[in-house]
């Protein structure tokens, strides 16, 4: 009887042990996935001006903004706040803030928003998957449109 009771003890531990290793990486895929919308908005924000510039519209106004961008200073930020099922990944510019995406804090799945405290059915990506995990970071842009149902 003892052996059986170590053994599921053993059993119990290592599900338990997998599942805080789970949990501990979607939060960090979590901020992967903030830094890889914060450089596309970076990159998104560059080319625009760079457009600008090529048109001779405003060219030293647009020369600056080039500059500060990639100096990092982009007026935006994108962060984690953990919730009590899901992490929301917050977009953050000039005092306004709304959701970006939700991630199910055990199992990582990825939601579009359907309003400021609920995610929309439907999955968008799962970040155990590495394939749709790879994708994602290569991928995701800041203003949402790879969360749309594909």
């Amino acid at each position: 009887m003892t052996t059986t009771l170590r053994q599921d003890f053993s059993d119990f531990c290592a599900q338990r042990d997998a599942q805080n290793t789970i949990q501990l990486n979607v939060t960090k895929w979590c901020y992967m996935l903030c830094d890889a919308l914060l450089k596309n908005y970076i990159d998104y924000s560059i080319a625009s001006h760079k457009r600008s510039v090529y048109k001779e519209v405003n060219v030293d106004y647009h020369q600056a903004c080039i500059e500060d961008l990639k100096n990092g200073q982009c007026g935006y930020e994108f962060t984690v706040e953990s919730g009590r099922k899901y992490h929301k990944i917050m977009m953050s510019a000039n005092g306004s803030r709304s959701v970006h995406a939700f991630v199910d804090k055990k199992i990582g799945e990825v939601y579009k928003p359907a309003s400021i405290k609920s995610p929309a059915k439907g999955v968008r990506y799962d970040l155990r998957l590495i394939k749709d995990r790879e994708w994602l970071l290569e991928n995701a842009d800041w203003a949402g449109s790879y969360l749309y149902a594909r």
